[in-house]
Parts: structure tokens; C-alpha cells; sequence
């Protein structure tokens, strides 16, 4: 694997267009939308994001990967590219069952092949939830998953997901313009260590217009990314890496740093998978040090041989 290429994509970083986009309908009748992007003879790199995201802000990591990687990419359900669907059904069970269709679906519809799995926050929670436990992957690796066990870090997890859902409910809902909404976002504690040209990506990647706001709105309503914040804790002690059926890898924020987003936990005495920390990097890691979270996903790729 040593031919994996991770330069420094050119910024303000320009998400391409898809190859192909195949429309997932799942059980509930909600929408997901895949988009391939690559070189479609590579091994196959399946990849989504954090709650009130896109997949689209996570292009400094996935762009690395498209000379050599089939790179199917997707958003959370009522994130991103995907149509919002009734509230009633957002919620993290619904996410967790969502993880066990997309895969087979990805292989139903580009073709069976071996497939990494590349998640961060949510996703990366509802991937190691879901009831085929990584056995559709060759590995997973999870960019600091909100994952924790019982105890003081427990409550301290909750504490912050309740602070953390009542701001979300008070979020800005309509910008003038994509501007406007990267100006907040360059004076945001979250986004105060990214790279150049992250504030302008996630403004694009997380807005759409709407006509009869004549404006910019949130693609994910904040209603609903604080209603996942709210229940998030209840399903952060459920992960048993003992039960994983992959490799799995985790690369987390520094545990050292007053945390920004949410607590980081330690895993390191978790002795079922392989636990890391990018020092100085907080739970957005993937638009600080984007570089450093591709490098390591190569080394795990080489390391447990998983393509």
C-alpha cells in the first residue's frame, strides 16, 4: 500500500462532483444518498461524519485517497445531500440500523469487494453499533468516537451533551449568505485551530439556499442535531470492542485538552482495538490535522492488512 498518495490538497478546498450517485431508500421510507468518487478499480474506502455535519467537510481527509481508493462517501440521514425526513424518526436507533443497510447496499450496488469503513463521532458510534458488529468491513477506523464506560467521565459526557444541545438550540438558522456563515465559524472555539479554507468548506458543505427564507438554512435542522445531542450519552457505554469483527483503529482528540466540542475519553486500556491520540487535536481533528488523521489511516490499512 505504499502507493496510497496523501498530499495537501489545493485550498479553498472545492468538493468535485460525483461519479455516480445511487439513492438508498431505507426501511422507513428516509433517503441516503451514496456518491462515488475515485478510481473505482481501487479498494473500496466508505466514509461519513459527525452529528450536524456533512461528508463534504471531510474532503481535506477523502481527497488524499481518490487516486488510489474507491471513495463512496455519504451523509447522516437529514444531513447533508440527503432530503430532511419526519423528526420522529431521527434518532440514534434509527442512525445504528441505518449502518447495517448502507454497507450491503454499497456492495449490491458498485459490486462486492473488500471495504474499509472510515467514520468519525456518530457515525463512527452508530457503525460499532450496529448489529453486524464491523463484519460487512475489512477494518474500521474511527476518528474520536463518542465512546466511554460507566463512571465520573459518564456524567461529565452527559453534563456536556446537555449544555451542548441547549446552545445547538439557540444556533443561527438563516445567513445572508455562505460568507456570513464562515465568518461565525472562523470566530468559533471549534473551528479555531483549522486549516485554511475549513470555515468556508463547512459553510458550504452544511447550508443550503431556501428560497422562501430567502437565505442560507442549515441542510441538518438544529432541532434535530440537538435532539441526537441529547440522547447521545445512553448509547455511549453500549460499544463492546471485544464484540468488533474487524480491526478497528481509533484515532482520538488529545485527552489532555480542555475539549471543545465534547469530553474526549481515554481508550487506551481498552485492549480490544488499537487507540491512538493525535496530540494538540480536538474533536475536530479532521479539519486540523487532516494530513496526519490520512497518514494514520494508511499506516492502519498497511498494519493490519486489511486490503
Amino acid at each position: 500500500m505504499n502507493q496510497l498518495k496523501t498530499e495537501t490538497p489545493h485550498t479553498p478546498f472545492e468538493v468535485p462532483k460525483p461519479a455516480q450517485v445511487e439513492e438508498v431508500r431505507l426501511p422507513d421510507g428516509n433517503v441516503v444518498l451514496l456518491r462515488r468518487h475515485g478510481n473505482r478499480e481501487g479498494p473500496r474506502l466508505l466514509m461519513s461524519h459527525g452529528n450536524g455535519f456533512a461528508v463534504d467537510m471531510y474532503y481535506p481527509i477523502w481527497s488524499r485517497f481518490l487516486d488510489t481508493f474507491e471513495v463512496i462517501v455519504f451523509d447522516l440521514r437529514n444531513h447533508g445531500w440527503n432530503p430532511v425526513g419526519d423528526i420522529a424518526q431521527h434518532n440514534v436507533p434509527r442512525f445504528i440500523e441505518d449502518f447495517e443497510v448502507i454497507p450491503r447496499e454499497v456492495q449490491r450496488r458498485f459490486g462486492a469487494k473488500p471495504m474499509m469503513g472510515l467514520y468519525h463521532s456518530l457515525s463512527a458510534l452508530a457503525a460499532c453499533l450496529s448489529a453486524s458488529r464491523g463484519e460487512q468491513y475489512a477494518g474500521l477506523f474511527l476518528l474520536d468516537p463518542p465512546i466511554c464506560r460507566p463512571g465520573i467521565t459518564f456524567e461529565q459526557f452527559h453534563a456536556a451533551s446537555e449544555l451542548i444541545a441547549r446552545r445547538t438550540r439557540r444556533r443561527e438558522v438563516r445567513f445572508e449568505s455562505l460568507k456570513q456563515c464562515a465568518e461565525l465559524f472562523r470566530w468559533s472555539p471549534f473551528y479555531k485551530q483549522t486549516v485554511d479554507g475549513a470555515c468556508q468548506l463547512a459553510a458550504r458543505a452544511t447550508l443550503r439556499w431556501d428560497l422562501d427564507a430567502r437565505g442560507f438554512v442549515l441542510r441538518c435542522p438544529r432541532t434535530y442535531e440537538a435532539r441526537i445531542v441529547e440522547y447521545l450519552a445512553a448509547f455511549t457505554v453500549l460499544v463492546n470492542f471485544e464484540e468488533m469483527r474487524c480491526p478497528v483503529k481509533v484515532l482520538g482528540a488529545d485527552p489532555t485538552l480542555p475539549y471543545a466540542f465534547l469530553p474526549s475519553f481515554r481508550l487506551d486500556e481498552i485492549m480490544a482495538c488499537s487507540y491512538d491520540f493525535v496530540p494538540d487535536a480536538t474533536h475536530m481533528l479532521f479539519l486540523e490535522r487532516p494530513e496526519e488523521c490520512a497518514a494514520r489511516f494508511v499506516e492502519f490499512v498497511e498494519e493490519c492488512g486489511a486490503i
